[in-house]
This record gives structure tokens, sequence and C-alpha cells, in this order.
């Protein structure tokens, strides 16, 4: 793992397990990580595992480190969960050295790497590797081996509200989704959007359309009969999905303009970036 974060990291996950001791320790002396991005256990996902823990044991034993009242768990919560479920007493562990930062790193990445966490979880691992290492996105993109636009759209999520939140983290809404009700300039309208995009089940390219609609404070009747062309309007996709962001042609008879969107330094730096590169 070349790209890992935090010095000495790698060898965090590439220990030689020769040379570790695994232990028995009792359940209830674990607790779990503060620093956990999943958030969302699946029931059925526990069960099932609980059920081949039944059947076979725990065949990779959680990692932990010593605290004050006991041991904190730094990877395998799912384990710990699924172990509870199954009222063991016991379970196998393998105790580690490490320092809280280690910890928060090792478990974010654990789970990054699983590549299941929500939208939302992953979002909010970004934003706090970035807060606890005093990190750029533009640094942890490159630690992590991603683009910067993919954190950055990521970390763009946790400006929507609560509700629309847990929506994207239960499936009901895309992350596409969510990028595009972050254009709408009046939040007040926000609930009752969603509402819409739920009932109607629109695609992302039909919210896009809508956003920008409730945008220009155009009433339906009124953008039907303004219609942009064809042309602009494959222009626009075209520029949206280049730059991932709200992009608006406005044309007049002699002249015309191109808007974009940004929501932060770092977004506008992003897009500059693209601006600048050749296709």
């Amino acid at each position: 793992m070349a790209k890992g974060l935090g010095k000495g990291l790698d060898a965090l996950f590439t220990a030689n397990k020769e040379e570790e001791t695994v232990q028995e320790v009792k359940l209830k002396d674990l607790r779990p990580n503060p620093y956990q991005p999943r958030k969302i256990f699946q029931p059925q996902a526990i069960e099932e595992l609980k059920a081949s823990i039944q059947e076979h044991g725990i065949l990779q034993p959680i990692i932990v480190r010593k605290s004050i009242k006991g041991y904190e768990i730094v990877v395998g919560e799912r384990r710990y969960r699924a172990a509870k479920a199954a009222e063991l007493k016991t379970v196998p562990v393998v105790v580690r050295e490490l320092d809280e930062k280690q910890m928060m790193e090792l478990a974010v990445l654990e789970n990054l790497q699983r590549e299941d966490l929500t939208p939302i979880e992953e979002a909010a691992a970004y934003q706090m590797l970035m807060e606890k290492l005093g990190i750029t996105q533009e640094e942890l993109a490159k630690r992590l081996g991603k683009s910067r636009p993919h954190i950055a759209n990521h970390i763009r999520l946790l400006g929507l509200s609560q509700p629309v939140q847990e929506l994207i983290s239960d499936g009901k809404l895309t992350m596409g989704h969510g990028r595009a009700l972050l254009g709408l300039k009046n939040k007040k309208g926000l609930t009752q959007l969603v509402n819409r995009v739920m009932k109607d089940s629109l695609n992302v390219r039909q919210l896009e359309k809508l956003v920008q609609e409730l945008n220009d404070d155009v009433s339906r009747e009124t953008k039907k009969k303004e219609r942009k062309d064809v042309f602009i309007e494959e222009q626009e996709t075209r520029l949206r999905e280049r730059f991932g962001t709200t992009v608006t042609i406005k044309q007049s008879k002699k002249k015309g303009k191109i808007e974009l969107e940004f929501f932060s330094k770092e977004d506008l730096e992003r897009i500059l970036d693209l601006l600048q590169q050749h296709d």
C-alpha cells in the first residue's frame, strides 16, 4: 500500500502475522472504535456472520489496542457485533500498539479498501482525515491514490441537510441526486423538491434540469415556451459532465455567457485545473 496514510502506517497493514500473537479476551472488555467511519451495519449481514461464527468460529482475529478500560476495536467491529449476537464470552484478538491517530487512520483506510461504505460515510471519512491530519483535498487524494474530484464531490455531500444525507445512505437517492440538490439556490424548496424526486422517481438528469429551472425562477409553463435549442442543452450536459457541477449557458441575440457553479475555494481550484487541461 504505497500511498497509505501516515508515517509507518504501511507497516500496520503489512505487519508480519507470524510475529503477532493471537489471544482470547472477554467480549465485554471490547469497546467500539470512536473513529469508525461505518455508521450503518446491515442486520442481515450481521445475522449471516453470526451464523458463520456459530459454525466455524471467528476465523480472522479482531485488531484492537489496549485502553484504560480494556480494549478499543481498531478493525473488526462487524465481527464484534456478530460475536455479541452469538453470545460468545471471548473472542480472538491481536493487540497492536497504536496511538489515537494511527487507530483512526487504520480504521478509515480498512473500510475504504472494502469499498462498501455509503457515499455519506465515505465523505465523512475523508473530512475526518483532512481535519485530524491537517491536510488538503489534494494531499489526501494523492495519499489515497484517488482523484481530487472524487474526494471533492464526496465531501460536498456533507453540505446537504441531514434528512437528505440519510436518504442517500439508505440508497433511496444516489450520490448524483445529492450533487444536483446542492445546486438548489432556494433551500426552502428543498423538502418539496426531494419529495417530488421520490414520488416521480426522477433520475439525476431530470433533477438537474428541474433545479436549473427553479434557480432561474421560471414557471414550468414559461419554461416550455422559452426552451433552449437542442445544441445549447447538449453543450450544458457535456460541460456539466466535464466539470462535475451545474453549468448554465445563457444566450441573447448578440452575445452569451457560460456560468459554472462552485461551492468552496478548493472546488473552484478543481474547476480551474480542468479548464487548463487539454482534451
